[in-house]
């Protein structure tokens, strides 16, 4: 039986490399978006929505899995508020939408050092996400927790690019217990989600993870 894979955050950077990974998939796939993509694949169903007034008055198709790879910057969004408007209401509304539409397996993509108790405010946010969704019952729940990510973005980061540019010589600083901090390329991840083995409960994968799968 074909399942229904729902992608929310389908045009950014892991979204792009998602869709190609699950297009080799025997899913349907809907693509969440705000706006209609060009290069969209062919066999990619997408949904157009305002996302504010979906979330009010919208309900997804009836699906099996939620991936979401929907994140921004503060610089981006404007302000704190809008930040967490993005990162964490957004991504917790449709997390709950889905459940009722019938998802048992939910994949999302935060950060390394995500901790809701932590001082800083995108760490904070990334771990209450977590934190959350943990709470939403969902059969299977796999947090992607990558550090820097690799690729070419449609957005101009500027301090993402300086990293980017150094990253094969910081990660070779990064051993043992700091591994988990390295910086990793958007499609191993995307990969990694698209064909990790979902068992009931709650799994957290790293760097390691993305790169053996």
């Amino acid at each position: 039986m074909t399942t229904t894979s729902i992608v929310l955050g389908s045009s950014g950077l892991i979204g792009m490399c998602l869709l190609r990974e699950l297009e080799k998939k025997d899913t349907k796939i809907i693509a969440l978006m705000r706006r209609s993509e060009k290069n969209l694949p062919k066999s990619i169903t997408p949904l157009i929505i305002d996302f504010d007034d979906f979330i009010e008055n919208g309900l997804l198709p009836r699906c099996d899995h939620l991936f979401i790879c929907l994140g921004t910057t503060i610089k981006k969004a404007g302000s704190k508020a809008d930040f967490r408007r993005v990162d964490l209401d957004y991504c917790l509304a449709f997390a709950k939408k889905a459940k009722e539409s019938g998802a048992s397996k939910i994949s999302v993509v935060t950060s390394i050092g995500a901790d809701a108790k932590s001082r800083n405010f995108y760490l904070k946010t990334k771990g209450l996400l977590e934190e959350e969704i943990k709470k939403l019952s969902f059969e299977s729940v796999c947090i992607f927790q990558p550090g820097l990510l690799l690729g070419e973005r449609r957005d101009n980061r500027f301090l993402e690019k300086i990293g980017q540019k150094i990253s094969f010589i910081t990660n070779i600083f990064l051993v043992g217990r700091l591994r988990k901090y390295r910086s990793v390329k958007a499609h191993n991840i995307a990969h990694s989600m698209a064909n990790t083995s979902l068992s009931n409960g709650i799994r957290v994968l790293r760097y390691d993870d993305f790169n053996n799968s």
